[in-house]
């Protein structure tokens, strides 16, 4: 294994937390009043539904509650259930709407984890096709994603609508 010594990266790891983002985005969507510009697709008394705005692949959902809430172990019991029924609505959204093979769903607790937003609890939904990974990844580190969040949103939402699910 290789190894890159670079002891500066200490005091960024350090200082890491005192450059947060002062504003949550799940809060800031959360109290908008336009859910199509914010891209919130579902709202309920205790959780919500919004289009990751940096996907991994078209359809690329978060789920979180309502409250400012980072770990998962501060969630109530209510909130946990509201938040994987929701979970389980938004596949079935994205079944009918977009047709995917499969799902990754997951949750990143903490920011060595990966979470971008690791003062806000929430569990991403990417939807999987058979043959939707390219070469662009391997060759250019790009990945490609064919459908625009505006497209994105007004499928779940009429496939919510259509099945009466959505408020």
């Amino acid at each position: 294994m290789d190894r890159l010594w670079a002891p500066w990266r200490s005091s960024y790891i350090v200082t890491a937390a005192l450059h947060e983002d002062p504003e949550c985005i799940f809060c800031a969507k959360l109290a908008g009043d336009n859910d199509e510009a914010n891209y919130v697709v579902w709202r309920e008394e205790l959780c919500f539904a919004l289009l990751n705005l940096y996907p991994y692949n078209n359809g690329h959902l978060l789920v979180a509650p309502n409250r400012h809430v980072g770990e998962i172990e501060d969630l109530t019991e209510d909130e946990m259930l509201v938040l994987f029924r929701l979970t389980r609505t938004m596949i079935q959204a994205l079944r009918r709407a977009m047709n995917p093979d499969g799902f990754n769903v997951g949750v990143n607790l903490g920011r060595v984890a990966g979470a971008g937003v690791p003062g806000h609890f929430h569990i991403h939904i990417v939807p999987r096709w058979n043959g939707d990974t390219s070469f662009m990844p391997v060759l250019s580190d790009t990945k490609v994603i064919s459908q625009s969040l505006e497209e994105a949103y007004r499928r779940l939402r009429a496939a919510l609508l259509e099945e009466g699910a959505a408020p």
